[in-house]
């Protein structure tokens, strides 16, 4: 991993920061601190897969990312290149991202100390997650299988139908959200329920009462009581089916927006649904 990290900086034409390098879970990833050509500061990121695992909406998450979002009012860190080399059956992408040097607010997805933040983040976070939702995409971050199987063995209660999916960041917790705001780790995106991102960053909050009570607040729309048979709505991109086939992109593109890339270690753990 070093090794091809140290290639693929001479390959996009970077300087890594010596001394600093940050291991993701079961150090799939490596990522440090870079400055371009011009002395812009980056975050160089590298994932590495079986070659025969190279593909899929994790591998293509900062990809599909910039072409459906663009750098969302600049909440999402740009990404600028990407560069893949196969070697010996194992492949590996590096993403060079611009980076973001403000600290994640939480070392914890679990947030551990009280927040608090002013009511422009908490706008800010609420109108970058109502863009996400609006965006069309046939990726998917959460099935109905899933919840049909998980709801009832961790929760014991049937999984509610689902009336309505949107896009979603889906993995919305306080390690990966900065302030001034960025939001990071785009890996997973995809469809999920209405409501999905504030309702994961609600759970994650439970053990602070105030910042919990304050999400609530931040995403109103999320706790109403809705009436059994609710009114019909005119079709809005935010809550369309028939969803779009996916899409991918060519590697080779020079592009906008990334990963995350903030100068502190990845999560030494990945929750999937």
């Amino acid at each position: 991993m070093r090794a091809h990290h140290a290639h693929t900086a001479n390959a996009l034409d970077v300087k890594v920061v010596p001394g600093a390098e940050f291991w993701g879970w079961a150090g799939r990833t490596l990522g440090a601190p870079a400055r371009t050509a011009t002395g812009a500061p980056a975050w160089l990121r590298l994932v590495s897969a079986p070659e025969d695992k190279a593909a899929g909406k994790l591998w293509d998450g900062a990809l599909d990312a910039q072409h459906a979002f663009g750098d969302l009012d600049g909440h999402r860190p740009a990404l600028l290149a990407v560069h893949d080399a196969i070697d010996e059956g194992t492949a590996y992408r590096a993403e060079l991202s611009v980076r973001v040097d403000d600290p994640v607010l939480s070392d914890d997805p679990v947030l551990q100390h009280d927040l608090q933040l002013p009511d422009s983040w908490w706008n800010d976070l609420a109108g970058t997650l109502e863009k996400v939702a609006a965006v069309d995409t046939g990726r998917v971050a959460v099935r109905q299988q899933y919840m049909e199987r998980a709801i009832p063995e961790f929760v014991g209660i049937p999984a509610p139908a689902v009336s309505c999916w949107t896009t979603a960041h889906a993995d919305v917790h306080w390690a990966n959200l900065t302030e001034p705001l960025r939001l990071l780790d785009w890996e997973g995106w995809g469809r999920a329920p209405e409501g999905f991102d504030s309702a994961t960053l609600y759970a994650y909050s439970l053990l602070q009462p105030d910042t919990a009570a304050r999400v609530r607040v931040a995403f109103p729309v999320c706790w109403a009581v809705r009436p059994a048979s609710p009114p019909k709505r005119p079709s809005a991109p935010r809550c369309s089916r028939p969803w779009p086939a996916e899409t991918t992109w060519s590697s080779k593109d020079r592009f906008g927006t990334g990963l995350r890339n903030c100068a502190a270690a990845e999560p030494a753990w990945s929750p999937r649904p």
